[in-house]
């Protein structure tokens, strides 16, 4: 298995600190408002990579996050925080708006097939845990106090942007110009351990803590929930870019100080989904969601298929034009699989081509996550001759241990009038066109209702179809 590391800025081999169990963490959600879809597109490679890591023999331990305290909009600590914000706009208490959106997060994780992390961990459990990690760090040396506030020095750090490999001009230059600097801290880039002073009024979530009534700041929580899940040492931190030059990069400065150790072995990135105006953000007026793709009509699993032909490390265009484009591929894929599974054959079983294609699809797996090339060992498989009907089902459901596109799932699809009046005008259209040789007609309406997910069977007894997506 190889991996690109961001910290070495290289791929390297995948070894684990124990061969029993691979720890991972993966940043979770803030759950003031819905994911979008490029919020998504990380979660589904994140969950690629783990079914990877699973497929190829690796036990996986993976803890995930649900940020459900207020934090500011700036990775920096400054800005607007993100809690109040859903709560003011729609009239409800902090606590209904994180119960509200961690459930619809799930939702969406189950549309997209993307198992559930083996723990999900709650920022607001681990409050206690938070204030012994600040007064171990404080104890060593690397707080102080302003203003009220507990304070992360980073100057006390041996090489602080190790991760990003940006020197603190180019942070300073990269930081955001419509917020308010916070003119108490010693340095630009210290970040709050703990808040008791804010400008924020009616602050809801507050607990007492050594330093006053106040809450953490953001970067504590992944630390600590790590810490106490997966221990001082672990293998994989996954995230999206965007939490490299300052979220993971505090992460490592304030983890490292406190256990004295190297933390995290290989640190994992996924890229950004873009739109026509660049990287998509829920600061964009309507924001895309899955339920917003859901109501165009497109079926979650597109989106999915549609990211899975992308490497993780590229940045990926986004229009609802290649989302159809997907779909419409996708709908394909799936009509071949159903074909093979009403015509079985009889053909002699090809044990050795067979290895030799689960192989290639794990091969591409181990060669950092290429889901895309993945993918076209599929195809590859099922257009071939050189495997029956049953193995080429039996790679198929292989294959889906990673992949989870409901390729063998039996749907039931309603059928409304219309469709089904659509449907019969086009195959009496393709039976008239085939009557008068016109077979690129007939091949046409044929492929045109392919498209739309209605799969023809001519038969002696007349032409049968079915819906399959």
């Amino acid at each position: 298995m190889k991996l690109y590391n961001t910290l070495s800025r290289s791929i390297e081999d995948f070894k684990p600190i124990d061969e029993n169990l691979v720890k991972m963490y993966t940043c979770g959600p803030t759950v003031y408002n819905y994911a979008h879809l490029g919020n998504l597109r990380t979660y589904i490679h994140e969950d690629v990579l783990v079914k990877t890591l699973r497929y190829i023999g690796y036990p996986v331990k993976r803890v995930m996050n649900i940020t459900d305290v207020g934090h500011l909009e700036s990775d920096a600590d400054e800005g607007e925080d993100k809690m109040l914000k859903g709560a003011k706009r729609e009239n409800k208490t902090v606590w209904e708006i994180a119960q509200h959106y961690t459930d619809a997060f799930f939702r969406d994780m189950d549309d997209l097939n993307s198992k559930k992390a083996d723990v999900v961990a709650k920022a607001t459990d681990y409050i206690d845990q938070y204030i012994e990690f600040i007064k171990g760090l404080e104890k060593k040396g690397f707080t102080y106090m302003a203003n009220g506030n507990v304070y992360f020095d980073i100057t006390k750090v041996e090489n602080y942007t190790k991760l990003s490999g940006m020197d603190l001009d180019q942070l300073r230059t990269a930081s955001r110009e419509d917020v308010d600097v916070d003119v108490h801290k010693k340095n630009p880039q210290d970040f709050v351990l703990w808040f008791t002073k804010s400008k924020f009024e009616n602050q809801a979530m507050k607990w007492d803590s050594p330093w006053g009534v106040g809450y953490p700041g953001w970067h504590i929580e992944c630390s600590v929930i790590s810490l106490v899940n997966l221990g001082e040492q672990m293998d994989i931190h996954c995230g999206g870019v965007d939490h490299i030059p300052v979220h993971h990069t505090n992460e490592i400065a304030q983890t490292e100080s406190y256990t004295g150790k190297k933390w995290v072995n290989y640190w994992w990135h996924s890229e950004f989904l873009i739109d026509n105006d660049g990287k998509m953000s829920k600061s964009k007026g309507e924001f895309l969601t899955l339920s917003l793709v859901e109501k165009k009509g497109f079926n979650p699993l597109s989106y999915r298929y549609f990211v899975l032909n992308s490497h993780y490390r590229k940045q990926l265009a986004f229009s609802f034009d290649s989302l159809a484009s997907a779909e419409n591929a996708y709908i394909k894929l799936k009509s071949r699989v159903k074909a093979i599974l009403e015509n079985a054959d009889n053909k002699q079983a090809n044990e050795q081509a067979a290895l030799r294609y689960k192989e290639e699809f794990k091969k591409c797996l181990e060669d950092d996550l290429n889901t895309a090339n993945a993918i076209t060992v599929l195809y590859d498989m099922l257009k071939t001759d050189e495997l029956n009907s049953s193995q080429k089902l039996e790679l198929v459901a292989d294959f889906e241990k990673v992949l989870s596109l409901d390729l063998l799932k039996e749907e039931t699809i309603e059928i409304h009038d219309e469709l089904a009046e659509y449907i019969e005008e086009m195959i009496q259209k393709r039976q008239d066109a085939k009557k008068n040789k016109d077979y690129q007609l007939a091949d046409s309406i044929r492929a045109e209702l392919l498209e739309k997910g209605i799969v023809l069977e001519d038969t002696r007894q007349g032409v049968n179809w079915k819906k399959i997506n």
